[in-house]
């Protein structure tokens, strides 16, 4: 196994605005560190990626996304009394016009979902980063190699073609996807083990045959990001039966959650897929402050040991986990049988 890892993502650490507060967002830097320290633990060394292609990072998302990102710190410091880190304080209504605004207030709430989400000084350095971890490992699966692992922050599954949230900027489970297709896969399963929805893989993919996206998650009708992930998502046009959802109630117990898991892994075993992408979250952690699902550590190493059963080339990306006094070792339990 071949862990992919960088200490970039410390130049990140944003202000979220949620259940009234503001303040310092969850997805703080300890959590790549901790996960970095427990594999180092466990006899795995890290290395460094290679720099990414940002002309990939446009043709996943768009160039003016990447554009905007990129460059919304330094227009941010050009206002008059520039708070500590750029947030969004108004977006699109549902019944709004659609037209991208010229002012970077507008932009910042054109470009975004969610107030979890700001951009300080280190944000674009940290996302750009994230997303080279990503391409590096899918370069390492689609030269030969088993797995490998990227230990991606800022995480990615719910950013879109166009607009940040949950805590994710650019989809690095989508650019390794894309990446793997454009290295001469002609079809990539993305598997999406997280608590949350990844409503910006599916928005990315939902149009495409090319891709298949599995995700198994909270059901939105109580749970982020609320406003996709339902059974009934299943793609559009093309992409119609290329994007399966598995939503599931709260307290649902590592049973459950296996029994939901074997439907989707034998579509992709099915789907003539070449390569998988697993967007890893671990924050179906039993103690995890933002999930509800009930879900032991060991149990990790279970899950993994099923996925490996598909015995496809596989990129392993980091997503969500919260717990941080369990993150390292609950990833650490996923990668152990991935030797």
């Amino acid at each position: 196994m071949i862990v992919i890892g960088s200490d970039v993502h410390r130049r990140h650490h944003g202000l979220e605005f949620a259940d009234g507060l503001l303040g310092p967002s969850v997805e703080g830097p300890e959590r790549a560190d901790l996960i970095d320290s427990a594999l180092r633990a466990a006899g795995h060394a890290i290395e460094a990626p290679d720099p990414v292609d940002e002309s990939l990072l446009g043709r996943v998302h768009t160039p003016q996304y990447i554009e905007f990102i990129a460059t919304a710190w330094d227009r941010w410091q050009q206002l008059p009394d520039a708070a500590l880190a750029a947030m969004p304080f108004t977006w699109p209504a549902r019944n709004a016009s659609a037209v991208r605004p010229d002012d970077l207030i507008g932009q910042l709430g054109f470009h975004s979902f969610a107030a979890d989400c700001s951009i300080v000084e280190g944000t674009w350095d940290a996302v750009r980063e994230s997303a080279a971890i990503s391409t590096t490992a899918a370069d390492l699966v689609g030269a030969g190699e088993r797995f490998a692992y990227g230990l991606c922050r800022p995480p990615g599954h719910h950013a879109t073609t166009d607009q940040f949230g949950g805590y994710c900027y650019v989809n690095n489970a989508a650019v390794a996807a894309q990446r793997l297709l454009d290295g001469g896969a002609n079809r990539v399963a993305v598997l999406d083990v997280d608590y949350h929805h990844g409503n910006g893989t599916q928005q990315i993919f939902e149009r495409r045959d090319d891709v298949l996206t599995v995700s198994i998650h909270a059901d939105p009708m109580f749970e982020f990001p609320w406003f996709a992930g339902h059974a009934n998502e299943v793609g559009i046009d093309a992409g119609e039966g290329w994007n399966v959802n598995i939503p599931l109630p709260a307290g649902t117990d590592f049973g459950a959650w296996s029994s939901a898991l074997e439907p989707g892994l034998a579509l992709i075993a099915s789907s003539d897929v070449e390569a998988l992408v697993v967007s890893l979250g671990v924050d179906t952690f039993a103690g995890d402050p933002l999930g509800t699902f009930d879900i032991g550590t060991c149990d990790y190493t279970t899950m993994a040991t099923r996925i490996a059963e598909l015995d496809l080339p596989t990129v392993i990306v980091q997503e969500g986990g919260y717990a941080v006094g369990d993150i390292g070792a609950n990833v650490a339990a996923f990668l152990a049988p991935l030797r």
